[in-house]
């Protein structure tokens, strides 16, 4: 699934090059890296978080080495409003629409059965992680198709297919955005406008970090993103290659592309030995949500 940028002496320019692009959740992790990226690229970018200070050093960093290409902007996903807001200011900003658009805003959730989730983790998770997307698909897709050409990446997981216990509302918000992206993938076939879907494992964000989940998994899924994770850097580099390639679904990593092997030839098995993993996993009461909201995947 990895791939290097390519050069193409006939046709038009890769869709990342110059691109006009909106990235949500750029405040930090994956969505910080992509606005660098896309910057580095001759690009232009309305940098928009949740938290409008995290927005700002996104774009103050960028500009250090590109001023005047990237534009902070306060943005909570979860309100179809907001997304709203936000498409009308980067056609501002850029004097015209936008011609790509990463739907990478997402929040962790996880370390508790379903029946004992709560209504309101549902509610909180799928708000962001999976409405987020819906926002932002169904607010740019129409103006996508009026400019005729440009691209959608929506940030899922590998969670969409490898489906985890104890994280049944992220699995489902992530199996969501993969499905979302199917569709739209085949909506748009035979024109100029491209749509990727990111499945990552392990990255090295504050993903885990920030999310109100019990002690345990989160300090465990933490470690492993220290450790085992790729780079946000090499992670946006990879998608942003695949995207200019017009690759549906990109898998980075190894462990990912094995669970995707595995999750479609031996389905059966998959859950029944996930599932005897997950017993063995010490029970612990849920932490406590109060646990400030943190975007950016």
């Amino acid at each position: 699934m990895l791939g290097l940028d390519i050069f193409r002496p006939f046709g038009p320019p890769p869709r990342s090059r110059g691109a006009r692009a909106v990235v949500t959740g750029a405040g930090s992790g994956i969505g910080r890296a992509f606005a660098h990226e896309l910057a580095a690229r001759g690009g232009r970018i309305v940098c928009a978080d949740i938290d409008e200070d995290r927005a700002a050093e996104t774009v103050a960093s960028i500009g250090r080495e590109y001023p005047g290409v990237a534009y902070p902007f306060r943005c909570d996903v979860a309100k179809r409003d907001d997304v709203e807001v936000l498409a009308r200011y980067a056609e501002s900003v850029f004097d015209g629409p936008a011609t790509l658009v990463i739907n990478n805003a997402g929040v962790g959730s996880g370390g508790l059965p379903v029946g004992e989730i709560g209504f309101a983790e549902w509610e909180r998770t799928l708000g962001i992680n999976l409405w987020g997307v819906i926002h932002g698909c169904e607010i740019f897709a129409p103006r996508l198709r009026e400019a005729g050409h440009g691209g959608i990446i929506n940030v899922a997981s590998a969670a969409s297919f490898g489906t985890a216990p104890r994280m049944a509302a992220y699995n489902t918000g992530k199996a969501g955005v993969l499905a979302l992206s199917e569709t739209m993938a085949a909506e748009f076939g035979g024109t100029d406008i491209a749509v990727t879907v990111l499945c990552p494992t392990f990255v090295r964000t504050n993903i885990a970090r920030d999310a109100p989940v019990p002690a345990g998994p989160r300090e465990l899924a933490d470690t492993l993103m220290r450790w085992t994770g790729f780079s946000p850097e090499s992670i946006a580099r990879t998608t942003l290659d695949a995207h200019d390639r017009g690759r549906l679904h990109v898998v980075p990593q190894p462990d990912a592309q094995l669970l995707w092997l595995l999750k479609r030839l031996f389905p059966g098995q998959y859950t029944a030995v996930a599932g005897l993993l997950a017993r063995l996993l010490p029970d612990e009461e849920a932490a406590a949500s109060n646990t400030p909201e943190r975007t950016g995947v």
